[in-house]
């Protein structure tokens, strides 16, 4: 994958595959520290210890329409190359967190890319998922909430 935009819609394509109602994706990037951290976190099915040690093994996949599961492995390399870490903490029937950090300067880290066009992507083809959105670059901060802008447009 090109830039972390594509690992973002990846993994919470997982997310989404694991039912979840609710996904919140949380970017910072905090240059003080020279850290981009990019966390998703679902309410989705969620792992056993098993299956959170054998998530970045590109030859396990939960999937029944293929035999291998490069998301997460790739996002782990990703983090790996440019001086970072992944993170996965789940519980079984409550959801999932994954985080990823990377240094932020390092010459292999991959861009944030086109992050709009994912949310819009994952928005539309999803309108019973509520997605939160949150963006932090030093002392700035956006959110989107889109249940929060869908009783917006229910009034």
């Amino acid at each position: 994958m090109e830039d972390l935009s594509l690992h973002i819609l990846d993994i919470v394509e997982n997310s989404i595959e694991a039912e979840a109602s609710m996904i919140r994706i949380r970017v910072i990037e905090d240059m003080k520290r020279d850290l981009l951290t990019i966390e998703i976190e679902d309410n989705g099915w969620g792992m056993d210890e098993k299956g959170i040690k054998r998530a970045v093994d590109p030859f396990y996949t939960t999937r029944t329409t293929r035999k291998v599961g490069l998301g997460l492995s790739l996002l782990a390399q990703a983090t790996r190359e440019s001086n970072g870490n992944i993170e996965i903490k789940s519980k079984v029937g409550q959801g999932t967190i994954i985080k990823a950090t990377f240094q932020y300067s390092h010459i292999d880290r991959k861009p944030l890319g086109d992050i709009k066009e994912t949310l819009s992507t994952l928005i539309a083809g999803n309108p019973g998922v509520d997605f939160v959105y949150e963006h932090q670059r030093d002392n700035v901060k956006f959110k989107l909430n889109t249940r929060e802008m869908r009783k917006n447009y229910e009034r």
